[in-house]
């Protein structure tokens, strides 16, 4: 299964892992709770997902990379406590507690979840002192004398033989106590994440172009030579980190992230055409309509005439522009949602206060409550940021009931509600500006190729980026439902003349 699969699995068996009955007590015998073994090639975002699980259901997250630790760190220290057996004092050897069983409990008290996930990464390539101890680990889910705590599942990651030499095999007994999940690697996959995750337009736009060369990982005598998907993304954070401070972007760069030459150079190539086809073309001046009509006719003249590659990427910079229009809006509903739901508790919370003075000290517990999430690990940067956002906003409310001397529930609430409105406005003007520039990004693209296979890719490229499928969700777009059902019938039509043709056969 692809990636996205496997996280979906794991989601779901947290979830039958943790179901409880009337009395809050586990469903599911901790006996049968098998670990999930992920196998797959390095760099495809095992790791990842876990983080990603561990957010949407809300549980907690102990990662360790296994190669690092030593079997001492693994099982605890040995010690010497004194027992006394048919009333005969004896020596005997315990432990002390295993240091990744004491990051869980240290990860309990620190963000007040009893439940999560245990993660052990490059799980066969331990020290051959360690293999036993991962053995009984993944048999009995216990380090040493130290049992995993109740609530916490196991999820462990390894590299098949052909990408580690150290890779040691498990026997049958192991194989059969865990969940095996074999990941292939899938670059449509890594794609929607890509969109979602503003990976640079010109890795986006060339791996559209360039599938085959989203992985490649080779082990020879002259050497290891790979291309990944975690290369592929922190790429894309020094290409965006090194265009912020002007620092030019050539070869040697990308082959220390892509280290495969022939991908690096091309990638190389590719990245300076992309920024030129980027000013040649003005796709922000276009979509923003800010361009002569002249011009205008001049750029579609362009695209009409270009190679295969060029209107390739004509299409993916006008859906990398898009992308920052999405990415805005994003950031301003989940502001404005959240602000919403801020006064919604504010209106509960005033309930049982004398008036509106009260609103000083419901910011100030707000914030307090803030500073626990981010104590904690439980606040993401996302949310710090909407978050203090909404105690600006909510600050300056209570500023301006100050200034008007309104401090009555009724009068106060109602002012607090037409500053609210205002901010409703905002993000519908936004929402607005956006609806126009993705009509006239379709209409460039119409113009420049009609309805042949460019407009096919820019479909796509909306349907997989879930921002654009949020704010088209939540907003329609006519032009899109349009071109999509046109899409869904020629895929339908081709499906069917296969189907006849096998018929026939």
């Amino acid at each position: 299964m692809n990636i996205k699969e496997a996280k979906e699995e794991i989601a779901n068996t947290l979830r039958a892992y943790h179901r409880k009955d009337e009395a809050g007590n586990y469903c599911y015998p901790l006996l049968r709770q098998r670990p999930v073994l992920l196998m797959g090639p390095p760099g495809i975002g095992k790791t990842a997902i876990m983080e990603q699980v561990a957010q949407e259901c809300q549980v907690g997250l102990v990662a360790y990379t296994i190669t690092h630790h030593t079997r001492q760190s693994a099982i605890g220290l040995p010690r010497i406590e004194q027992k006394i057996y048919d009333g005969r004092a004896v020596n005997v050897t315990e432990y002390t507690l295993s240091e990744i069983i004491a990051s869980v409990y240290e990860c309990m008290e620190r963000t007040g979840k009893r439940e999560g996930i245990l993660f052990i990464d490059e799980i066969n390539c331990v020290s051959e002192t360690l293999a036993p101890t991962m053995l009984q680990f993944l048999q009995n889910k216990a380090f040493g004398s130290h049992q995993v705590p109740e609530g916490w599942m196991i999820v462990a990651a390894g590299n098949p033989p052909e990408y580690n030499k150290s890779v040691r095999e498990f026997d049958i007994v192991t194989l059969d106590r865990v969940r095996k999940i074999d990941i292939d690697v899938d670059c449509d996959v890594w794609m929607e994440y890509a969109w979602s995750h503003q990976v640079h337009g010109a890795i986006l736009s060339y791996l559209s172009i360039k599938e085959e060369n989203f992985y490649q990982v080779e082990n020879t005598v002259d050497g290891k030579f790979f291309v990944t998907a975690r290369g592929w993304e922190d790429l894309s954070e020094i290409l965006k980190n090194y265009e912020e401070l002007g620092i030019a972007i050539g070869e040697p760069l990308v082959i220390q992230y892509l280290q495969r030459e022939e991908v690096a150079r091309d990638f190389a190539a590719y990245y300076q055409l992309f920024c030129k086809y980027g000013v040649d073309y003005g796709v922000k001046e276009i979509v923003e309509e800010t361009i002569r009509p002249e011009e205008y006719g001049q750029k579609t003249d362009m695209a009409r005439k270009a190679s295969f590659e060029e209107r390739f990427t004509v299409v993916n910079l006008v859906l990398d522009y898009l992308s920052g229009q999405w990415r805005e809006y994003r950031w301003m509903n989940g502001k404005v949602t959240l602000l919403h739901q801020a006064l919604q508790h504010f209106k509960k919370y005033l309930d049982a206060e004398a008036d509106c003075e009260s609103m000083e000290a419901f910011i100030a517990k707000r914030r307090n409550s803030l500073q626990v999430r981010i104590q904690a690990g439980l606040a993401s940067v996302r949310d710090k940021r909407e978050e203090e956002w909404v105690l600006t906003k909510l600050e300056e409310f209570w500023l301006e009931l100050r200034k008007c001397h309104l401090y009555g529930k009724e009068e106060g609430f109602a002012r607090i509600r037409e500053l609210f409105q205002k901010e409703v406005e905002r993000r519908a003007r936004l929402i607005d500006h956006i609806q126009r520039k993705l009509d006239r990004a379709f209409q460039f693209v119409e113009d420049c190729f009609g309805e042949e296979q460019e407009m096919t890719l820019f479909v796509s490229g909306l349907t997989k980026n879930v921002c654009a499928m949020e704010f088209i969700g939540a907003h329609g777009n006519r032009q899109y439902f349009h071109y999509s059902e046109q899409l869904l019938y020629q895929q339908r039509e081709t499906e069917l003349q296969k189907e006849c043709l096998e018929m026939l056969e």
